[in-house]
């Protein structure tokens, strides 16, 4: 079946970094684009960045326009968040999900898989 598993979550100060990996199996994973998605406590599930199946196109959400970086190694099957100059409100779960229609949606309805999730904690 179809796998995503993020994993490089932890908790870091402000200013810091983390990257994040979302290692997928059970499907062609070259074929899909890929999104991020955050979901803070008490809060609903945001849009981070996405990328499409040959990193031609790629989006990010104004709040981490220019922090965060979004990539994709099609031969390992792995998508990345490199996440730069974090902020205390950057902190949530953050998840990695799969589009089959390619399109690197910020909508959240485009994407058929979800991984299970990562908490990332941003301390002041």
């Amino acid at each position: 079946q179809v796998q995503l598993v993020e994993s490089g979550g932890g908790l870091v100060q402000a200013g810091g970094s983390l990257r994040l990996s979302c290692a997928a199996s059970g499907l062609t994973f070259s074929m899909y684009a890929v999104g991020w998605f955050r979901q803070a406590p008490g809060k609903e599930r945001e849009f981070v960045a996405a990328i499409t199946w040959s990193g031609g196109k790629i989006d990010y959400a104004d709040s981490v326009m220019g922090r965060f970086t979004i990539a994709r190694d099609n031969a390992k099957n792995t998508a990345y968040l490199q996440m730069n100059s974090l902020k205390p409100e950057d902190t949530a779960v953050y998840y990695c999900a799969a589009d089959p229609q390619g399109y690197a949606s910020s909508w959240s309805g485009e994407y058929d898989y979800w991984g299970q999730g990562t908490q990332v904690t941003v301390s002041s």
